[in-house]
């Protein structure tokens, strides 16, 4: 599905996304990403069942307010365990499909919000 593109400027925005991968700023990312308001890399995972606390772990070193997760077409939900080290320093951690991570991540960042997306592809 294609979307459309604010007005933000010098700001990571979702232009679109299918069952591989999603478009950020109109470049295609296959796989499994971590995209910040100012940067994209890959992420480690490869599916919802790869998922470990240390990939949530290493996310403090970003520092931001809100986590979103994707999970492809259909909402999974991470046990707390894997995500305890969010927790505990008060960062949220809402989980979505990838639809709908898209549009709040593009959302929160243009409300200027630190807000990272992660985006597992089935």
């Amino acid at each position: 599905m294609k979307l459309h593109q604010s007005k933000v400027k010098n700001v990571n925005q979702f232009t679109g996304y299918d069952a591989s991968g999603v478009k950020v700023n109109d470049e295609r990312f296959e796989g499994s990403v971590l995209v910040l308001p100012n940067a994209v890399h890959s992420w480690r995972p490869k599916s919802f069942a790869d998922l470990q606390a240390d990939d949530f772990a290493a996310l403090l070193e970003f520092d931001p307010e809100l986590v979103l997760l994707g999970t492809g077409r259909q909402i999974q939900f991470p046990h707390p365990q894997l995500f305890a080290a969010l927790s505990s320093k008060r960062i949220g951690l809402d989980t979505m499909d990838t639809g709908a991570l898209c549009r709040t991540f593009n959302v929160l960042t243009a409300e200027d919000r630190r807000v990272l997306a992660l985006v597992l592809h089935e």
